[in-house]
């Protein structure tokens, strides 16, 4: 693996090595400076964060990371010899995650634009459009190209205020909305039966594991245990097939408090939660903004205001006081036109996936800051600090999150409890399981 992890580190065990990946080259945490690889969790509390397999890679200051990691990808793809066996490369760039800071001869193509995120974000695309042209490139020198899969994706959808764009789509990032949880993407591969087509299919990225071990010759039932959450989707891919999947479950999260919920303990739906069965998708409590944010052609000091004002006054008229929303995704994809009023029985029986699904989620563990992590007790770098032998999870009971910068311990007993009565009621009378 090369590129960004940002999935946990606290202790060794839940390093890329000790996860699957043979080698691992990249950054352990999230908004990695793209020279200098300084990552910060607030302003006081920062450190080196470019690791080479389980040590710190030292050294690297200066160079742009979208360069340095495809370096690593092309060194990986040289010394592999594709006969021998199958390679699964993830190349997880940080591109274009903020900060913004491509190259200046990037951003020089895009001078004209006069909204600076936007220009800086496009700069930062292009770091990524040569990457994947110098990859490629590799893939044909050295062997691969004829027998391979490039699948290209994100992992969520733009944020508008640093230079993204989810138009025409509703939301951004962290949220609900189709504009926070469809991603883009393409597949490229001379595998491909039915090339140069745009696939509608459903697909959920769990279902990337099953359909590359198949592509790659395994046995899927081999190599993971009971209750995949995946499917093989390769024939809806490539073919053009119907896809096996049929709902996803984007999130449930007992933790999240909605304004409603703020002001009402006792009142249901609260809970931020969405789901896609078929062509239909619910969503419940506060999905986030749920804003249209056209692209951002104008200076940023004009576009703040103009953003917070619409968003203030979609709010005021249409989320205030609701808390189920149902689309229609297939036929209203900008998710404009709300349907619970008028479907009552198909957001009752996506309630009832929703606590289907609910019944084998696992507690909260959200464990309070831990001062040994703080890189200037590691030579200045981020790096695991929990011994292997040591129980972390079992030193903490129910849920903490911060408040005024210091953490409370919420009582255990109403962990869930808004989250059980909320579900409980949903399933009740409900027999139907799909739509």
């Amino acid at each position: 693996m090369v590129g960004k992890w940002h999935l946990g580190f606290y202790r060794k065990a839940c390093l890329p090595t000790r996860k699957g990946f043979d080698t691992f080259f990249g950054s352990l945490t999230g908004s990695v400076d793209y020279y200098s690889y300084e990552s910060c969790d607030g302003k006081d509390l920062c450190g080196y964060d470019l690791h080479d397999d389980e040590g710190v890679a030292w050294g690297h200051e200066g160079k742009y990371s979208t360069t340095l990691f495809t370096q690593r990808a092309r060194k990986i793809l040289e010394s592999h010899d594709p006969a021998e066996r199958p390679l699964f490369l993830l190349l997880s760039f940080q591109a274009v995650h903020t900060p913004l800071n491509p190259p200046e001869s990037y951003i020089y193509p895009f001078r004209d634009m006069v909204n600076v995120p936007r220009r800086n974000f496009a700069g930062m695309v292009s770091t990524v459009d040569e990457a994947v042209r110098n990859v490629t490139y590799a893939l044909r020198k050295y062997g691969y190209y004829r027998n391979s899969v490039i699948i290209y994706s994100t992992d969520n959808g733009a944020q508008p205020f640093t230079g993204g764009n989810n138009w025409p789509l509703r939301g951004r990032k962290g949220t609900y909305w189709e504009g926070g949880v469809r991603g883009v993407g393409f597949v490229h591969s001379p595998l491909l039966r039915r090339r140069r087509r745009i696939s509608k299919a459903l697909m959920h990225i769990t279902d990337w594991f099953p359909t590359l071990v198949g592509l790659a010759g395994g046995n899927i039932s081999q190599v993971s245990g009971p209750g995949l959450d995946g499917f093989d989707v390769w024939p809806a891919i490539s073919e053009g097939r119907e896809s096996p999947r049929k709902e996803i479950l984007h999130n449930i999260d007992p933790l999240h408090k909605s304004p409603i919920e703020k002001k009402n303990q006792d009142k249901e739906n609260s809970v931020q939660a969405a789901i896609r069965v078929g062509d239909w998708k619910l969503l419940t409590g506060d999905p986030g903004h749920g804003d249209w944010v056209p692209p951002q052609m104008l200076p940023t000091s004009l576009t703040g205001r103009w953003w917070n004002l619409e968003r203030s006054i979609l709010y005021q008229k249409s989320s205030v006081h609701k808390n189920i929303w149902l689309f229609n995704i297939t036929g209203d994809p900008y998710e404009r036109h709300d349907l619970a009023d008028q479907r009552p029985d198909v957001v009752q029986q996506l309630l009832a996936r929703l606590a289907y699904y609910n019944q084998t989620a696992v507690p909260v563990y959200f464990p309070p800051d831990d001062p040994r992590a703080n890189p200037s007790q590691h030579r200045g770098a981020w790096v695991p600090w929990v011994e292997e032998e040591e129980d972390e999870e079992g030193k903490y009971q129910g849920v903490y999150k911060k408040s005024n910068n210091k953490m409370k311990k919420k009582k255990k007993k109403c962990m869930l409890c808004n989250l059980q009565s909320f579900f409980s009621k949903m399933s009740e009378g409900t027999v139907s399981s799909r739509i």
